[in-house]
C-alpha cells in the first residue's frame, strides 16, 4: 500500500498541473486582448465553429436513407431559419435538435 504522504504528493502535483494548464490560455492571451487579430477572431470564430460543427453533423448524410436525409434537411432549415430570424444561437441549435430527434423518432 502506498504511503499517505506519497498519495498526497501525487494529488498535489495533479492539482497544480490541472490548475496551470487551465490558467495558461488566460495568461497567454492577456497581453493580446487589444490586438487586431484577437478582435478579428472574436468576430469570425463563432461562425467558423458553427460551420465546422454543421459539416461534422452532416458528414454521414449521404449514407442515410431517404427519410433520414429529409429529416436532416428539415432540421437544418429550421435551425438556419430561426438563426436568421431571431439571431439567437442557443434557440436555433436547441430547436433544430429537437425537430431532428422528433422526426427521427417517428421513422
Amino acid at each position: 500500500m502506498p504511503d499517505t504522504a506519497y498519495i498526497a504528493l501525487l494529488v498535489g502535483v495533479a492539482a497544480a498541473l490541472t490548475w496551470a494548464l487551465r490558467a495558461l490560455p488566460f495568461a497567454a492571451l492577456a497581453p493580446m486582448r487589444h490586438s487586431a487579430v484577437v478582435r478579428y477572431l472574436s468576430l469570425h470564430m463563432p461562425l467558423g465553429v458553427m460551420v465546422m460543427l454543421a459539416l461534422y453533423t452532416v458528414r454521414d448524410a449521404p449514407e442515410a436513407t431517404g427519410g433520414q436525409q429529409l429529416w436532416l434537411l428539415i432540421a437544418i432549415l429550421v435551425t438556419v431559419g430561426l438563426q436568421l430570424w431571431r439571431r439567437h444561437a442557443l434557440l436555433s441549435i436547441f430547436a433544430g435538435t429537437v425537430i431532428y430527434v422528433a422526426l427521427m423518432s417517428l421513422s
